[in-house]
């Protein structure tokens, strides 16, 4: 830990998460709590909840959740530390000198040799690059009409690779294979042992925005498939979470960004002194490079591919963006495909000119649209009116809403009244802010259904979805719950299999054997969903503690997570009844996925059962599923627990047989 959990505690104390959140995303109160659209991913329904009695938040849809700490780490991707040190300016706390741990050590001194071997791997296809046997990549700069200096600015270079030569300079220069495999500059096969990743393919590194190499793209030379190959992830690396050239755009004196598809895109336009432009990592465009964004703009033009499949793109990022906070805009490339034939067909003047006169991005998607409508056919034509009403319900305040009724209804010749009354209609039957997501969520239930175990129903597998718990009876249910369970054993509820080797063109490692490894079983899930329910059933009434304190310890529950989680909540109630502080216990684990994982933990509800007796006969199954599943492990440990622990525990185990909580 970097400061002592007191200090940390004390931060919470005075910070208010509702003001945290609400700085960035537009919040309604229900009830107790509040309501929003998540910034993580993108939604039209709002699904994320911010608690201010357990100082934390949560969302339904994605997962997503923790203390204002994690909330500040995902929403502007800092550090632990980073976001400690915001919150505690906010709330005029002076933080002491920080206390590094052994493992926060360890930890950064690994992440520090993963950025060494990037550098010197950036370092050698540079080199590369400019020596006799990079003649191939250097022409293939050149004739896309790049200088010396653009090359050098981006750090451009190229992988040969023939020989695995890079794996070699690497373990020369003193680094273990171990290493130079998790760094991703090599991967690992039976046949060739560990050799290069990257071979006969112009590179370009890429740089978080402190300008440290933190993976790479490649381009092959030639007609091989696949065209480029990227970086997997890695402990520095997160595709989802950087943007390339972010680390050169953030100091433009524009005021937007200008997101593209591809990295030549980007270096081109920087070339042509555009230096504004970014462009995402060889995936889809994510929510958590749409916060990224956020950090250092509010408005984002898109500048994608004139093609089909550049105006798809454009269309699903679009609603990421609008979700995500920023203004968009569309750059319209016609007649060209990308902005590098555009500025070398027109010059950087009609480029210009392109961006000053961006599509706002809702007539982009109304353009699009009346593509697929003959507007000389009533019939045809009135379709079109209808989708323009539904899309304009998805605008939530009002004002802006009524803006933009009276900006369609200029430009597509319909009645201002007469569309004001159809988006009412609309907006009245299916709500504001969600028409627009009807397909996308009816698509989503039919992937939800065909994921629900046989033996629940629908009504049951939402109930989980949504971090409700409700047993049949009293008794709870046993099914596997989504979120928390997925959540606590990716973070440390279970043990990983060792990686194996990578496959060359995706990155993916393999377990033993190329055999991918054994996911938790039914049993695993149940256990874990349990675990959950009576971790948040503490923390929502503290009194249930000093039942079942007799009968049950943090040693317990089963998963590394779930152990330090039910620990920490030890600590704050020996000795007495509450209250909880949630966001204390989610804080102490230091890593994003960690706290997310403390979070999903933390936030399973029981639903449906009033009555006093019902809640305790329940709480008894509870407390008791969980000994027993404890004591199973300790059976077949094979002889590490001493023959008292054992007689104990088989003794709290029978007392819970028959003992009668009362709630």
């Amino acid at each position: 830990m970097y400061y002592p959990q007191e200090i940390v505690d004390e931060v919470l104390a005075n910070t208010d998460i509702v003001d945290v959140v609400s700085a960035h995303v537009h919040l309604k109160k229900r009830g107790k709590d509040y309501l929003g659209l998540c910034p993580f991913h993108n939604e039209k329904t709002p699904s994320f909840n911010v608690i201010p009695a357990k100082n934390m938040f949560y969302c339904f849809g994605c997962g997503a959740g923790g203390s204002a700490i994690t909330f500040l780490m995902k929403y502007n991707n800092c550090t632990f530390t980073e976001a400690l040190k915001e919150l505690a300016d906010r709330a005029q706390i002076t933080l002491p000198a920080p206390n590094y741990s052994e493992e926060t050590k360890k930890r950064e001194k690994h992440r520090q040799d993963l950025l060494a071997v990037n550098k010197e791997a950036a370092t050698y296809y540079y080199k590369l690059l400019r020596s006799r046997k990079g003649a191939r990549g250097m022409k293939y700069f050149t004739d896309r009409s790049l200088s010396p200096e653009t090359m050098k600015m981006f750090g451009l270079g190229f992988a040969d690779g023939a020989s695995s030569d890079l794996t070699e300079h690497l373990r020369k220069t003193g680094f273990s294979d171990e290493l130079i495999l998790e760094s991703d500059v090599a991967v690992f096969n039976e046949k060739q042992g560990l050799h290069d990743r990257f071979f006969n393919r112009v590179m370009f590194p890429i740089q978080d925005v402190r300008g440290r190499v933190i993976g790479f793209g490649g381009r092959v030379l030639g007609d091989a498939k696949p065209k480029y190959i990227n970086s997997s992830d890695t402990m520095i690396f997160d595709k989802g979470r950087n943007l390339y050239a972010l680390n050169l755009a953030r100091r433009t004196k524009a005021d937007h960004l200008i997101l593209c598809e591809g990295y030549m895109d980007v270096i081109a336009m920087h070339q042509a002194g555009f230096n504004q432009a970014v462009a995402s990592l060889g995936t889809a465009f994510t929510p958590g490079q749409a916060a990224l964004l956020r950090r250092y703009t509010k408005r984002v033009l898109l500048a994608y591919d004139s093609d089909g499949a550049g105006v798809r793109a454009a269309l699903r990022n679009i609603g990421i963006l609008r979700s995500g906070g920023l203004e968009s805009s569309v750059i319209d490339l016609r007649p060209h495909k990308d902005p590098d034939e555009f500025i070398k067909a027109e010059g950087k003047e009609a480029f210009q000119d392109r961006i000053d006169n961006a599509e706002n991005s809702f007539f982009y998607e109304l353009r699009m649209l009346s593509q697929s409508y003959r507007m000389d056919d009533p019939a045809s034509r009135t379709a079109f009116h209808r989708e323009v009403a539904r899309k304009l319900c998805t605008f939530t305040d009002e004002i802006e809403r009524e803006n933009y009724i009276a900006a369609s209804a200029e430009k597509y010749f319909i009645k201002t009244d007469s569309l004001r009354r159809l988006v009412a209609q609309y907006g009245n039957a299916t709500g504001y802010g969600s028409a627009a997501g009807e397909s996308r969520r009816g698509r989503q239930n039919t992937r939800n259904a065909a994921n629900t175990p046989p033996d629940r129903t629908g009504k049951e597998a939402a109930d989980s979805r949504a971090g409700r718990f409700v047993p049949s009876g009293a008794v709870p249910a046993g099914t596997p719950s989504g979120q928390a369970a997925g959540k606590a054993a990716a973070a440390g509820g279970q043990e990983k299999a060792a990686p194996g080797p990578a496959d060359e063109n995706t990155g993916r490692r393999a377990g033993p054997a190329g055999r991918a490894p054994a996911g938790p079983t039914r049993a695993q899930k149940a256990l874990w969903e349990k675990q959950c329910l009576l971790l948040t059933w503490i923390v929502d009434d503290p009194a249930v503690f000093a039942q079942l304190n007799k009968y049950l310890e943090p040693g317990d529950f089963d998963g590394a997570v779930y152990q330090r989680a039910a620990g920490l909540l030890w600590q704050q109630l020996q000795g007495g009844s509450g209250p909880v502080n949630a966001a204390s216990v989610i804080s102490a684990f230091e890593t994003e996925r960690e706290q997310e994982a403390a979070a999903s933990i933390l936030n399973m509800h029981l639903e449906g059962i009033e009555d006093a007796d019902d809640r305790a006969k329940t709480l008894r199954e509870l407390v008791f599923f969980i000994k027993q599943a404890s004591l199973e492990r300790m059976t077949q440990s094979g002889g590490t627990q001493s023959l008292q622990d054992l007689l104990s525990a088989k003794q709290k185990l029978q007392a819970l047989r028959t003992v009668r909580f009362q709630l």
